[in-house]
């Protein structure tokens, strides 16, 4: 059960982000109900898991813990409470040298807890001018590892420019988290083909983006077009 003061900055965390972004959740190929999902998503930003995790409805978001880098989130005091007690984060040492827990095994552990997990295949955030960056190999093992449970593709939209690499002060913009349809690994699929399946479903949730934006402004276009 999560202590009162991480209950009260988990409510604080989440009202921000949604006056900050007027974040809208986009369930396109899924519905928000009661079910233990892998949600993978692109990654541009420290913010994206709080993004990602403030459009759940509370039932949810209840049982969600993002997977996030002990290295960033155990630095300062104010970090390790905000990932560790308010997010249950499942905090992964990213230095293969000095780490003693197999990543693969935290997360099988705290999906056999019941959880829920927010991870970004990725690996780091994606400065580059590039959709995304190449998957790591860690989604394909856990995948594997518990074939029964659905894989989310999530592509977060314009947090990036919410938060801009450098800035302290959010820019007030509009985001979009869409959610799309589930996603296994099948028998006897090979990693690059599942990595390559998995990219393309989250590409594909950007594309729809872009499209529906185009359409739109044609849309505007051919209505100002017949007022004048």
């Amino acid at each position: 059960m999560m202590e009162l003061p991480a209950r009260a900055a988990a409510a604080a965390i989440t009202l921000f982000a949604r006056f900050i972004t007027a974040v809208r959740a986009d369930w396109r190929g899924v519905e928000p109900v009661p079910r233990q999902r892998i949600y993978f998503a692109n990654h541009v930003s420290h913010g994206d898991f709080i993004l990602l995790w403030s459009v759940l409805p509370p039932n949810l978001r209840r049982q969600t813990r993002p997977v996030a880098g002990a290295d960033y989130w155990l630095k300062s005091p104010l970090r390790r409470f905000i990932g560790r007690d308010v997010f249950n984060a499942v905090l992964i040492d990213r230095d293969r040298a000095s780490r003693k827990d197999d990543p693969v095994a935290q997360m099988v552990e705290a999906l056999d807890g019941g959880a829920s997990l927010i991870v970004f295949p990725e690996g780091t955030r994606n400065e580059t001018d590039a959709p995304l960056l190449p998957f790591k190999s860690g989604i394909y093992h856990l995948a594997r590892a518990r074939p029964e449970i659905d894989l989310v593709p999530v592509w977060i939209d314009n947090l990036n420019r919410v938060m801009p690499k450098g800035e302290f002060v959010p820019i007030p913009l509009i985001c979009t988290v869409a959610f799309g349809a589930p996603m296994h690994v099948s028998d006897g699929e090979e990693k690059t083909d599942f990595l390559a399946r998995a990219e393309q479903a989250l590409r594909a949730l950007s594309n729809d983006e872009e499209d529906n934006a185009e359409s739109l402004a044609e849309s505007r276009a051919e209505n100002q077009e017949q007022r004048t």
